[in-house]
């Protein structure tokens, strides 16, 4: 089973908006896949009861997350998502550890940037793989990204961190979609929003199973490596 972590130590970066899109993306089109909501303001709870009938499995952590993560895999799950809050609770570094992959969203800006080497250090520390997502970014114009999200790439690049080559755009059809209790690709939503979703899957997707062959062939020990990022 994969296991992917959003975190952030930044309140705000996006946590639970991409955990809601990527599940209902994959969902839709891979199989099944499992939602832990560790976040005390429940936004993701909230998101996956407004869909009814059409709600994913999820659960609220009131346990160890590994003995959530252990029941999930022998029911036949095939990826979890796990929304992290903005601390460094008990929780968050299990959820660290568990992960196959920990993804950090991060808004393009001088505080974010700043607070989201806390995270980083702390997926170091799990010695899980990770990768940084821009997001909430200001639309491409002519194909060519905004200043803030190149300045971002330079000032992450200096630290040696790995960037996702996308980029998620301040859409409104992110938040719209989430009101409704849906995910953007089952939203009436412009496909940009869509496409952008999709290519961070398929990065994620390329990485775990990057991850996955690496510790195939080194059974015996976790090893920090770069994911496979898809260029911009």
């Amino acid at each position: 089973m994969n296991v992917i972590a959003l975190a952030s130590r930044k309140g705000g970066a996006g946590k639970s908006t991409l955990a809601a899109h990527l599940a209902a993306h994959v969902h839709l089109r891979v199989r099944p896949c499992l939602l832990i909501d560790d976040d005390p303001q429940g936004s993701l709870t909230l998101w996956n009861d407004m869909r009814q009938g059409a709600a994913l499995p999820m659960k609220i952590v009131k346990r160890r997350i590994p003995d959530i993560l252990q029941k999930a895999e022998r029911q036949g799950i095939g990826w979890t998502f796990i929304d992290t809050p903005a601390n460094v609770s008990a929780s968050v570094i299990e959820a660290m550890e568990a992960a196959t992959l920990v993804v950090v969203p991060c808004r393009p800006n001088l505080f974010d940037l700043d607070a989201v080497q806390d995270t980083i250090e702390l997926a170091r520390c799990a010695r899980t793989p990770y990768f940084v997502v821009l997001n909430g970014a200001a639309p491409k114009r002519d194909k060519l990204e905004s200043r803030t999200v190149t300045s971002a790439r330079e000032c992450l690049a200096q630290l040696g961190v790995p960037v996702w080559g996308g980029q998620i755009t301040h859409r409104t059809s992110f938040a719209l979609s989430l009101a409704r209790g849906e995910g953007v690709e089952e939203y009436d939503a412009d496909p940009c929003s869509v496409t952008e979703i999709s290519r961070l899957w398929e990065a994620i997707k390329k990485s775990t199973d990057l991850i996955n062959e690496s510790r195939k062939r080194a059974p015996t020990g976790r090893f920090v490596i770069f994911p496979a990022l898809e260029s911009a």
